[in-house]
């Protein structure tokens, strides 16, 4: 099972590696039967693994279970940090612009200003 999911991580990097170089890659077209595929094989590794390490037979579920709760809670909490983040980015180049058309405002008044003064001392 090990020599499998070792295969499905490799096969991972070459598909990476060949849609990098504009080649169709295999999960792009069958998405959803290399993802099943996957989430099956390290599945069925990680019950291996429960297994090996003395659980007993009938906690298996419930520990594939919570485990597979808390990846996804994590996947989560990860999407969730990420759009604030894009948020908080987007919240900061707001205002800049708004920063940078103040500061032009107020450079555009004092040079303004200095105009004016400038033109009454010839007069």
């Amino acid at each position: 099972m090990e020599a499998l999911i070792a295969l499905s991580i490799m096969l991972v990097a070459a598909e990476i590696i060949r849609s990098g170089r504009g080649r169709a890659d295999l999960s792009s077209g069958y998405p959803w039967i290399i993802s099943y595929t996957f989430s099956l094989l390290h599945g069925l590794g990680f019950a291996g693994a429960l297994r090996e390490i003395g659980l007993p037979q009938k906690d298996v579920p419930l520990a594939l279970l919570t485990f597979n709760f808390g990846v996804e809670a994590g996947q989560l909490a990860f999407v969730a940090a990420m759009l604030l983040a894009v948020a908080l980015v987007r919240l900061l180049l707001s205002f800049a612009g708004r920063l940078r058309f103040a500061a032009a405002c107020l450079i555009g008044t004092i040079s303004a200003s200095w105009f004016v003064e400038r033109l009454a001392a010839f007069g």
